[in-house]
């Protein structure tokens, strides 16, 4: 199962309905950079912490010792709005592609009370056998994760 979600859909026109995964995050004082908003490498440490969340929630996967690793092996984000401490923001997550070895994933993130999308992130995510080193079938559990995910979009 495939999607070409990614290469059709302008993120500046995503909502927050688009985004079958939704949660809170709290900012903090050290994530605003000097020009008082969020550093952008607080981007990427939002989209890891709801992405493996949501993973970890819904396939009960212990990170520490299941025998294949998710691992990050693309990654963009694009800036439409202004985002800082102290304001909560909610981040959405979607599934834009699946293959035989990796899922990318999309994000959107929004300030408080706000349908309109201030950053989008895109993340190939390729599994791994954590011994080996070398990729492998996305695991049967998160596969039907993302598949329900990618079917609640359409």
């Amino acid at each position: 199962m495939t999607s070409d979600a990614a290469t059709t859909v302008d993120p500046r026109t995503l909502t927050r309905a688009d985004f079958p995964e939704m949660q809170r995050m709290t900012t903090r004082w050290a994530d605003n950079d000097m020009y008082g908003h969020l550093n952008n490498a607080v981007y990427y440490e939002l989209f890891d912490a709801v992405l493996n969340a949501w993973l970890i929630r819904e396939t009960g996967t212990d990170e520490v010792s299941t025998p294949t690793l998710g691992v990050v092996a693309e990654s963009s984000c694009r800036f439409y709005a202004e985002l800082a401490y102290p304001h909560p923001i909610d981040v959405g997550v979607r599934v834009e592609r699946i293959g035989t070895k990796s899922v990318t994933f999309a994000f959107g993130l929004f300030a408080e009370g706000s349908d309109d999308i201030a950053a989008h992130g895109l993340w190939a995510q390729v599994y791994i056998d954590r011994a080996g080193r070398h990729s492998v079938p996305i695991p049967a559990d998160v596969r039907a994760v993302v598949e329900r995910a990618l079917a609640a979009q359409a």
